[in-house]
């Protein structure tokens, strides 16, 4: 519930205040914002608005916190990423470079990372601060942010990335201003992705503790982006950080942007009509009740649009899939024929995922018929796992097999979310054509993310974006001493975990590349989760934006991009 007094940043004397301003001028206000993105960025001078660069997008799911604790799904990580810095981040090539930390050193045996830090890193102005500045990024801001997500009291759904692996004493240390070091309980070859993930951003601990759990709308942190203004619900903006660390090639600061508006269309037709009208600078994804108007069924534009807008296509790391609830021990588990990993394996033959790329995707993926982990990471998963492809009569035989026929299968409930809802049907009438009954429940995303989180969902769609570019994420899913997120399934197989755990202690790539495929074809013939396709991130892109790119992540990548 919203409270009678809202908070909002206003422009005074050239400085940023907090306005306390009532219920009925706040709505007023909201409907000001949503004329322009123009008028928001009206300066104390007056200075005329029409020049300045301002990349607009949807959030049709909405954005429900910029606290980078939180940064669980991609419409947070999207926001916190303009935002906040972490120590690494992951390039064009799924490579690690520097970020906060300028270089870094290993020890021999592989327990401490020793990172150096820039010293001309500061945090985006705020009251917290002295004199309403901000100050100097420092090593203790690190040992800070990490620890606040090991700290239970602020119940970070991240806390599971340093689950078992970092040192249980003191595993985060400020050596000095400049030097921060990470220790390890046991050598583990993808702790510098994990450092790279929008969990990692520094946050200033002045600032956390001024606005407490209320962090999530009062962002500080040291990205190309300040916080502006956010009406939830409305409009999200944020105005480039003038005093940003981060310079291209000829020694300009970024970003060229001035400033970014995230607005909240739920419907996808609004958002299509907002993009071609000019209102939006691009769109992520296309939804179905447009796409074949946009793109052929090879997934390239139509000759029409070609002339219009642009389309930004590259294979990225998601897999697309329906989760089944294995916990033995579960009521909702003890009374379903998904108990029975025969039955799992039945629903996986009976999806013809190619039909559904073509028909439904327009192409727009790759139908996922191998393992769990997607395409494109050095593991090579997909080429040598072998999973489930279109086989209705094997199916059927699994199910006989199991005891049971269509007469006395009970049904199956699917929880999705509306903009699956089509794909959902796709493949319940495919389940109902081999004799499993499957009934399609469209739920609200958070409500579907939080029954799956406490074990409350049996059958459920999901997909899994890697944090970091290493099949160990993949494959984190499904070790059993991980909770629940990233563990949604409650999947639980001890020589899984045997070799999950010997692969995280394997230095030669080869070998544990070869682990990593044991695992997921383990993973796959038990069968806790239905592998639907392997994603590919599609942007339409309006013509007066430049050198903005599709990433292996589809994490969004503002920093420089122009717009004419």
């Amino acid at each position: 519930m919203k409270s009678k007094v809202n908070s909002q940043w206003s422009m005074v004397n050239g400085e940023r205040s907090i306005v306390h301003r009532p219920r009925s001028t706040v709505l007023l206000w909201t409907i000001v914002y949503g004329l322009s993105a123009l008028f928001l960025l009206v300066s104390c001078k007056n200075k005329a608005a029409s020049n300045k660069k301002v990349f607009t997008y949807n959030e049709s799911t909405g954005i429900a916190t910029l606290d980078p604790a939180f940064a669980k799904n991609q419409s947070i990580m999207w926001a916190v990423h303009q935002l906040y810095n972490t120590l690494v981040e992951i390039d064009s090539n799924l490579n690690i470079v520097p970020s906060i930390a300028k270089h870094w050193d290993v020890s021999a045996d592989r327990l401490i990372y020793t990172f150096h830090l820039r010293d001309s890193i500061f945090f985006h102005d705020n009251e917290a601060f002295a004199n309403g500045k901000g100050r100097k990024l420092v090593a203790a801001d690190v040992v800070y942010s990490f620890n606040r997500i090991l700290d239970k009291r602020t119940a970070s759904s991240g806390a599971w990335i340093f689950n078992n692996r970092v040192d249980s004493v003191q595993p985060f240390v400020a050596v000095d201003d400049s030097t921060f070091q990470v220790k390890l309980l046991r050598p583990f070859h993808p702790i510098m992705g994990i450092l790279s993930t929008q969990y990692c951003s520094i946050v200033p601990k002045e600032v956390v503790e001024k606005y407490g759990k209320d962090f999530r709308r009062h962002p500080c942190g040291t990205g190309p982006f300040q916080f502006f203004m956010w009406e939830e619900g409305q409009a999200l903006v944020m105005h480039k950080n003038a005093h940003y660390w981060e310079k291209d090639s000829a020694g300009a600061t970024l970003p060229y942007l001035d400033a970014l508006k995230v607005t909240f269309f739920d419907n996808k037709a609004t958002e299509f009509l907002q993009f071609r009208q000019g209102g939006l600078s691009f769109i992520n994804d296309i939804d179905p009740s447009f796409k074949d108007e946009v793109l052929t069924k090879k997934g390239e534009l139509r000759d029409e649009w070609k002339d219009k807008i642009l389309l930004h296509k590259k294979a990225y790391l998601n897999t697309e899939y329906l989760g089944i609830l294995v916990d033995g021990d579960n009521p909702l588990v003890k009374n379903s024929p998904t108990k029975l990993k025969a039955i799992r394996q039945a629903i996986n033959y009976s999806i013809n995922r190619q039909q559904l790329m073509m028909y439904m995707r327009n192409g727009i993926g790759t139908a996922a018929e191998s393992g769990f982990v997607p395409a494109g990471l050095p593991s090579r998963n997909v080429e040598m796992v072998r999973g489930y492809n279109y086989n209705p009569a094997k199916a059927r035989t699994l199910i006989k097999e199991a005891g049971l026929d269509h007469n006395n299968f009970p049904t199956i409930k699917l929880l999705t979310i509306n903009i699956y809802s089509d794909i959902g049907s796709f493949i319940a009438k495919q389940c109902e054509e081999v004799g499993i009954k499957v009934q399609v429940e469209v739920v609200q995303k958070s409500l579907l993310l939080e029954q799956a989180a406490k074990s409350q969902a049996l059958f459920f769609r999901a997909s899994w974006i890697a944090d970091y570019p290493d099949a160990e994420n993949y494959l984190a899913v499904f070790y059993s001493k991980n909770p629940s997120p990233p563990n949604y399934t409650r999947y639980e197989n001890p020589a899984f975990d045997i070799l999950y755990e010997k692969a995280l202690l394997e230095t030669n790539d080869s070998l544990r590349y070869s682990m990593y495929r044991q695992m997921d074809q383990m993973v796959i013939d038990d069968a806790p989760v239905v592998p639907i396709w392997y994603d590919m991130a599609i942007h339409l892109v309006n013509k007066n934006v430049e050198d903005m790119h599709a990433n292996a992540l589809n994490l969004l990548e503002l920093r420089t991009v122009k717009i004419h």
